[in-house]
């Protein structure tokens, strides 16, 4: 169950600051207007509490292991969203990342 609600928690994050930085991109550089901007940044913000509620209690785990899947959400997100088109290193690296998540969070620890 706790690798269950840190995968979730891993997919609200995504979402949050994946999400909060697309509003933000697309009321300023496609010049959408500053009521995107703001919605960006409160999805940023939530984004930072988000990961407070990780089981972990390590804040450098915690980021670091994020990194791998903020890699692999911001692909998945580009597809769903922007109509981007993976090639097969993207696919890999994203792989990679999520293969390094798994190692840095949910490895045995004596």
């Amino acid at each position: 169950m706790t690798v269950l609600r840190s995968l979730l928690l891993f997919v609200l994050a995504a979402l949050a600051e994946i999400g909060g930085a697309w509003l933000v991109w697309q009321g300023w550089r496609e010049q959408r207007g500053l009521w995107w901007v703001a919605a960006g940044m409160l999805a940023l913000g939530a984004y930072g509490f988000v990961a407070t509620f990780q089981p972990d209690p390590n804040f450098g785990r915690i980021l670091a292991a994020y990194g791998g899947v903020f890699v692999a959400g911001s692909l998945a997100w580009g597809v769903l969203v922007d109509g981007f088109r993976p090639d097969r290193w993207d696919v890999t690296g994203a792989v990679i990342c999520l293969v390094g998540v798994a190692v840095i969070m949910y490895a045995p620890r004596g």
